[in-house]
């Protein structure tokens, strides 16, 4: 694991990991908590999201025009990779179409036949990701990759994304479980 890697899964851990009861945005509950944007939009988390995902990217080599995702989760993310690689553009993509003014469902960059990645925060059942799939396509993207922060490992999340994304691959920088044992680890050196 490269240094910027064991770094931002401890700024996940630190930041963003949270044991209690808590309701899922998939209707289901659980026994933790992972709010990514505590990390993403934090000063060094930012710059650790861009530089990760960025080294991912080019290790796959994708070659990405642009990266984007579906907003809220994926707009830090975007900002930072397009920050830190100097010359991959962002673009988001809206939940529903603009009612007023150009009426876009896409904002930022938008060429059509561009290789893109498509990110993530936080996959789940993988709706938001697959939303966002779907929406890069529809607007004459080809889809290069897709990537997420912390894959939960539930929900049959991974294998839905797979299928949306097919042919183009799909990468979690970090499981659930990951972010927990790094969180439990910094716990039981914070107590001793």
């Amino acid at each position: 694991m490269s240094s910027e890697r064991a770094q931002l899964l401890q700024v996940l851990a630190e930041k963003s990991f949270r044991l209690g009861q808590f309701k899922l945005s998939s209707g289901g509950t659980s026994d933790y908590y992972i709010d990514c944007r505590t990390t993403t939009l934090d000063a060094q988390g930012a710059r650790l999201t861009g530089d990760v995902f960025w080294q991912e990217i080019q290790a796959r080599a994708w070659r990405p025009q642009a990266i984007g995702g579906l907003t809220m989760g994926a707009d830090p993310i975007v900002s930072a990779v397009a920050v830190v690689s100097g010359q991959v553009h962002g673009f988001l993509v809206r939940k529903a179409e603009k009612r007023h003014g150009t009426g876009q469902r896409i904002e930022g960059f938008r060429q059509k036949g561009a290789r893109v990645v498509i990110v993530d925060d936080v996959c789940t059942t993988g709706a938001s990701t697959i939303q966002a799939i779907e929406a890069a396509r529809e607007f004459g993207f080809e889809v290069a990759g897709v990537m997420c922060l912390v894959e939960r490992e539930e929900a049959g999340g991974r294998a839905n994304v797979e299928e949306a994304a097919a042919p183009a691959s799909f990468v979690a920088l970090f499981t659930a479980n990951d972010v927990r044992r790094e969180h439990l680890k910094l716990n039981a050196v914070a107590s001793s």
